[in-house]
């Protein structure tokens, strides 16, 4: 459907290898228009047996490269640079995708190999290896630049939403039928640690059709003036964010804490982490340095979408900055649809309307809500995940671990009390989340407190 100057897909066309693996729609949401393309291009046949043999643990249960500290010497001897063959299928978007894909995920291996050893051997990061060779820098320079993605590891070009198979294809997006792609470590065991952690951010994306559903449909209607329809829209997207939240809540099962440091190490940026201090130098790409923000859930595109629906104000901190970097680091047509619903609700003043009668103002407290609860979530996950893990200061991504999240979901808190308090706290169906808020609120300040205290850091 054409709304406006975005065309929302319905049919995702996933035989049109002429139109990026990535477009909205209504109905796979922010997932690929089809399901991730597997195997390569006999052209490829060595950079596939690379991967293969890769990770700490293989698809047959044997040590890998990476057990054995032997992936970089590997690259060097074995892997030719096949630029030449990706200029092949340059018109083939989804093969440059999963081109893309598997080049990242060697690039983050080759270069945090090194730091892999070293926290096994129980010391710190240390330094990753400076220099990306031509064999990796030429190609996943160009396959990103084709497919439209920076030439690192992104979370939905490569490491999550675009890293899943089907074991059986007439079983659908089901959990129990998703399996990875590419994996760092024990990832290739759909009952490990690495697989979880990827396939319930791929779970939580499956139900964002709806929620991009109940956008489009709020926004058409606000700009009608139909109340009813635009209280249903906003009813769509609670009900697919509730969808989002339960979803999420599984990552506790599928993904232990305890297992979370080890192949966390292989997902790090080269921005503003201690391991790349001057940068990385792509041979045959730049003469000077380059640097990239790590793989970040913050790249999903399902709560910056609320964010930009909702109007939410961001406080204009540094951390602020950082949450615009990071949305720099999705698909293409995510970011232009991002942008599209920020314009258009600003422009509708969707939130004054909403605003402007009790039943709108309760269903879009109720999506506000569904935004804390799951921003909540992520932060209890950095809390036992990360910070009583490690010392290190910041996140894969490059943004300070302690202070960044709660930058946001403080912003979401006060912006809750505020719509309440302006309905003079009586809105349907709110009260006994708005409680909880309140409580949630001065936790967070308390354990940001903590956490800060205990590691030397400003508020």
């Amino acid at each position: 459907m054409t709304i406006g100057t975005f065309s929302v897909l319905h049919d995702t066309r996933p035989e049109d290898t002429s139109l990026p693996a990535f477009m909205v729609s209504t109905t796979r949401g922010f997932l690929p228009r089809s399901e991730p393309i597997v195997a390569l291009p006999k052209e490829f046949d060595v950079l596939e047996s690379i991967l293969a043999r890769m990770p700490v643990k293989t698809l047959d249960g044997s040590p890998g490269l990476l057990a054995q500290f032997t992936l970089g010497e590997t690259v060097l001897k074995e892997l030719p640079d096949l630029t030449w063959a990706i200029e092949k299928y340059a018109d083939n978007l989804p093969l440059q995708n999963a081109l893309y894909r598997d080049y990242a995920f060697l690039a983050s291996a080759y270069l945090l190999e090194p730091c892999h050893e070293r926290v096994l051997k129980g010391e710190s990061y240390g330094l990753g290896r400076q220099t990306l060779p031509k064999n990796i820098s030429l190609p996943i320079s160009r396959c990103a630049e084709i497919a439209g993605f920076k030439p690192f590891m992104e979370y939905a070009g490569s490491y999550a939403l675009f890293n899943y198979r089907l074991v059986d294809p007439t079983k659908g997006l089901e959990y129990s039928n998703l399996r990875l792609i590419r994996a760092f470590e024990h990832g290739l065991d759909p009952s490990s640690s690495e697989a979880g952690f990827v396939l319930v951010h791929v779970d939580m994306v499956r139900n964002s059709g709806p929620l991009i559903a109940g956008v489009m449909s709020s926004l058409v209607a606000c700009a009608s003036n139909d109340r009813p329809s635009f209280n249903e829209g906003l009813d769509t997207i609670v009900e697919a964010m509730t969808k989002v939240n339960s979803v999420m809540e599984k990552m506790w099962a599928k993904s232990k804490p305890n297992d979370y440091t080890s192949f966390r190490t292989f997902i790090f940026g080269i921005t503003s982490q201690s391991m790349f201090p001057n940068g990385v130098i792509y041979e045959g790409v730049s003469d000077e340095p380059l640097s990239f923000r790590g793989e970040s859930g913050a790249n999903d595109s399902m709560i910056p979408l609320c964010d930009n629906f909702l109007q939410i104000s961001m406080p204009a901190t540094p951390l602020t900055a950082i949450l615009k970097d990071f949305r720099s680091y999705r698909p293409g047509n995510h970011k232009e649809f991002l942008e599209y619903v920020q314009a258009r609700s600003r422009s509708l003043g969707l939130k004054e309307y909403a605003l402007a009668d009790r039943e709108s103002a309760s269903g879009y407290l109720k999506i506000l809500n569904q935004v804390r609860d799951f921003r909540w979530r992520h932060w209890c996950f950095t809390r036992e995940y990360i910070l009583k893990k490690t010392a290190h200061p910041t996140a894969t991504g490059g943004s300070p671990i302690v202070t960044w999240l709660p930058n946001q979901l403080l912003a979401v808190m006060e912006e809750m009390v505020g719509v309440w308090e302006g309905m003079d706290g009586d809105l349907e169906g709110c009260e006994d989340f708005m409680e909880r808020t309140l409580v949630q609120r001065e936790t967070l300040k308390k354990e940001v407190e903590k956490f800060s205290k205990e590691r030397g850091v400003e508020q």
